[in-house]
């Protein structure tokens, strides 16, 4: 069967109709397209496919970069050039605004470009070994499947750590405990790359020897987390520290690989430089920063001279956001606060508040601010349909409007779409 395609969707397949009026989502088709395709599942509302051949190609296709393209799930759309890949991210916002959140935003701001390759500072890479397949595989797990993918390099990872993929997978080979090593995290900071091993048995003195001479070889950090995040430590070098750098403000931001960041730096400096154009925070002007982790934006803040609070549930996050806000010279306030549940009320009164949720959002959050604060709103999103269902309660029953919306390439080649919004009163 051969369909035209309409659109994609939010995973960056392609979405058509067959002639009975049944959608159908087909991997590795855009819009614009005719293509054949091969149905993989069907559902009572939908079907599952595959394309087979393109019969008319998009202006926006392209050869995938990556040889791995297609079996590997850490991307979804390098067939697609980068325009064509942001047009289905702001077309997305907007639907999802209109769609979930029954508003429009009075300007679209322009999309915010960057980097295509060599992104990517932090990854969670799994680890599996398998001797059928010639032992350890080091990579992002298969499209639909929880196998590793059989990878040599991956062009969204700095170039560094793709090139020491082939290697990592002979230091997991050579490991006694080869068998209970599940994952291998990356942080890239300005300064380092840290691998830091997930090991569920306790290593051999040849094992720590060999991650050593690893480490030293490729003149990176690694460490060891023998249980959960809080358990990770570096092993090689001694002393191991992280930082990124926002030149703009002057600021250098210091962070544990198993912290929370960006992904990607450029573009968070961007971000950073985008939300607070937005806020526009004036001398001693009271601003509260929301899910503010080390303070990424809260420092920013304060580099302009607003008297930041800043709001997080991680106590751990909470001390170095403070070690940071020293670091920096700085003066900034920040509380440890179970967003989800408690109110940042006693707090206030705030004239401007950034809110930089996880995927569920702030739907409470946003319910229970008071009529007289703030006035202003800056949102920044990681999930367009939680942001425009926060958005109808701040438009309809919170008295602001939607100034402004737009996406910014935070993910190149993924589904991912990254969104800041702009609230008034």
């Amino acid at each position: 069967m051969i369909l035209s395609i309409d659109a994609l969707d939010a995973e960056g397949r392609g979405v058509a109709r067959s002639p009975e009026g049944k959608v159908v989502f087909v991997e590795g088709a855009l819009p614009g397209e005719r293509v054949a395709f091969r149905k993989f599942s069907e559902k009572r509302k939908f079907d599952l496919a595959r394309t087979t051949s393109v019969i008319e190609a998009s202006a926006g296709r392209r050869e995938p970069r990556c040889p791995h393209f297609g079996v590997c799930g850490g991307c979804a759309t390098q067939h697609a050039d980068e325009r064509t890949q942001m047009a289905a991210k702001q077309r997305w916002l907007e639907d999802c605004l209109e769609r979930i959140g029954k508003v429009t935003p009075e300007t679209m701001l322009p999309i915010v470009y960057g980097p295509e390759w060599g992104y990517r500072h932090r990854a969670r890479l799994s680890v599996r070994y398998v001797e059928r397949r010639g032992g350890a595989l080091v990579g992002f797990r298969e499209r639909r499947s929880t196998h590793v993918a059989d990878m040599r390099e991956c062009h969204v990872l700095p170039e560094k750590i793709s090139l020491l993929i082939p290697e990592l997978r002979s230091l997991v080979d050579s490991l006694s405990v080869r068998e209970r090593v599940p994952q291998i995290e990356v942080a890239v900071g300005d300064n380092a790359a840290v691998l830091v091993f997930r090991h569920l048995l306790p290593l051999q003195d040849a094992d720590s020897q060999a991650l050593v001479q690893f480490a030293e070889k490729h003149a990176i950090h690694v460490w060891l987390q023998p249980g959960g995040p809080e358990s990770a430590h570096p092993l090689h070098p001694a002393t191991s520290e992280l930082y990124y750098e926002l030149p703009e403000f002057g600021l250098r931001i210091r962070f544990r690989p198993t912290d929370f960041t960006q992904v990607n730096h450029a573009m968070n400096r961007v971000l950073v430089s985008r939300a607070l154009r937005l806020l526009d925070p004036q001398p001693g002007e009271r601003v509260a920063d929301l899910f503010c982790g080390l303070g990424n934006f809260s420092l920013p803040l304060a580099a302009r001279g607003a008297e930041v609070v800043g709001f997080e549930g991680s106590r751990e996050l909470v001390e170095r956001a403070r070690a940071n806000a020293r670091a920096n010279g700085l003066v900034a306030q920040f509380e440890a606060l179970d967003l989800f549940k408690a109110s940042i009320a006693p707090f206030g009164p705030f004239g401007k508040m950034l809110i930089d949720p996880p995927r569920e959002g702030a739907v409470e959050i946003v319910r229970a601010l008071p009529d007289a604060w703030p006035q202003r709103v800056v949102y920044v999103s990681c999930d367009p349909a939680t942001l425009a269902r926060d958005a109808a309660v701040l438009v309809n029953t919170r008295g602001f409007r939607l100034a402004a919306a737009g996406v910014v390439n935070m993910f190149p080649h993924t589904a991912h779409v990254e969104s800041i919004a702009l609230f008034e009163r």
